[in-house]
């Protein structure tokens, strides 16, 4: 059976509707030159389904599955124990096929999770509200920078360097389109020390814990704010929120996350969910969409709504405060199943187990020669230097089974030495000990290399 299921006469027929003698002449708009020539493509011949699916295996073989190593990767995405009870809600039909609830008499399952996904990440938070239907934890922190421009009336946001470099990546290709200036924030032993140089920018970004996994002076970051009468925005692991002061609790205007840690497998880098809190005060600013509890006027009964849903397609376009598509309901869904199953002392349980392995870890890889980078408070994930390539180590590691991390020199220039280790609360006492040996052995393996080559 072919994918596409349009016979040569049904095509001949749609082109002789709309006046078109040929596919190439319903494509003319296009210039030669960015056309691809018959052929070129190089495409293998087409599989019936089984061999399709043989070939999907063989393909999907070459990753290397988390039950094939011992991941000590996180830098955004994190490996930590999802709960049963969220797959088998997620992949409940109504859940998994449903969409932008148009019709709220049809849609009050759907728009009741949005609401008790709401309501759970502004306490965690700490903000008196959070919307829905962010992307990623980048695009809601480059979308928060937007909004700041626009309210603050200028034309330059601070971001620090210890922000995910992927995230101020997307910072960079938001501003670039619009003509806002991105001003980074050098670091000091792994924090922002110096805010100085944000004067006149409409907000300053920074995240706690940070990519290194340092925890921010965020007092520090709100009287630089007051002082220049900046937005305070923070970029926050829900866990830490669990068991910290909230970003909310010192006065941020905006908190955004990533909720992939609660109830998202790693997958391949997605999909992922973004978390977006903030002021009452800034309400009809956000991008997204908020919906509300309210009651009906005949009978009282209680029902749930879209009270704020400000997207392009959905008011006046000039009025609108985003150009967002589509939602990640459904991971957010998994988010709300995870915090509830959960509870409070379960996200804080999993922060502290995080905290006590990272220590560990941390512990035992300095006595396999590793050292860390950093002084000062880290959460559950730190910076190592190595005494050769941390590539090299990484990759050595990955063929004994261990997934090691992440080597810094891509993003930070002169750290190729320097590994970024994240520790969650699966990880055991063994598998942090075999972690520990392998490295040993693997800087033994490489020392001796080079002292022979000296």
């Amino acid at each position: 059976m072919p994918y596409v299921p349009h016979t040569p006469e049904d095509v001949e027929a749609m082109l002789a509707t709309i006046g078109a003698s040929s596919i190439d002449e319903l494509f003319r708009e296009i210039p030669e030159n960015l056309r691809v020539a018959p052929g070129a493509l190089n495409l293998p011949s087409a599989l019936d389904e089984h061999k399709l699916f043989g070939e999907l295996k063989r393909l999907a073989a070459k990753n290397t599955a988390l039950d094939e190593v011992t991941c000590f990767l996180g830098a955004g995405i994190y490996d930590r124990f999802i709960p049963a009870s969220v797959s088998a809600i997620i992949s409940r039909g109504e859940f998994l096929t449903s969409y932008t609830p148009y019709q709220p008499e049809a849609s009050q399952g759907y728009l009741q999770t949005i609401y008790e996904f709401q309501s759970m990440i502004a306490e965690i938070f700490g903000t008196d509200i959070a919307n829905a239907s962010m992307y990623d934890g980048s695009t809601s922190m480059a979308e928060a920078a937007i909004m700041s421009t626009g309210l603050k009336n200028r034309d330059k946001v601070a971001v620090s360097e210890a922000v995910h470099p992927h995230y101020r990546q997307v910072l960079d290709t938001y501003c670039w389109s619009m003509g806002i200036e991105v001003v980074v924030l050098k670091t000091e032993d792994g924090v922002t020390k110096n805010l100085s140089a944000a004067e006149g920018c409409a907000s300053i970004i920074l995240q706690s814990p940070n990519f290194f996994g340092q925890i921010e002076d965020l007092s520090a970051h709100r009287a630089a704010c007051d002082t220049d009468g900046s937005m305070m925005i923070v970029v926050a692991d829900p866990f830490a929120c669990a068991l910290m002061k909230a970003p909310g609790a010192y006065g941020a205007d905006i908190v955004v996350g990533e909720g992939q840690p609660m109830g998202v497998a790693m997958g391949l880098g997605g999909p992922m969910v973004g978390l977006f809190g903030c002021k009452k005060e800034l309400v009809r600013h956000i991008p997204g969409r908020i919906v509300g509890r309210t009651k009906e006027m005949d009978g009282g009964r209680e029902g749930f709504v879209m009270t704020l849903r400000t997207r392009e397609q959905d008011i006046r376009r000039e009025k609108a405060t985003s150009n967002i598509c589509t939602n990640e309901a459904l991971m957010a869904l998994a988010n709300t199943v995870y915090m509830t199953a959960m509870g409070k002392n379960g996200l804080q349980s999993v922060a502290e187990s995080s905290i006590r392995n990272a220590r560990y870890a941390l512990s035992k890889l300095e006595e396999a020669g590793a050292k860390r980078v950093y002084g000062g408070k880290f959460f559950a994930e730190f910076v190592i230097e190595l005494p050769v390539s941390a590539k090299a180590v990484r990759d050595a590691l990955l063929e004994r089974g261990i997934l090691a991390g992440l080597p810094l020199g891509d993003y930070y220039g002169g750290r190729e030495n320097q590994l970024l280790v994240a520790v969650t609360e699966i990880r055991t006492k063994d598998e942090i000990d075999r972690f520990a040996s392998e490295l040993a052995s693997v800087l033994s393996s490489a020392t001796s290399q080079v002292e022979v080559k000296a």
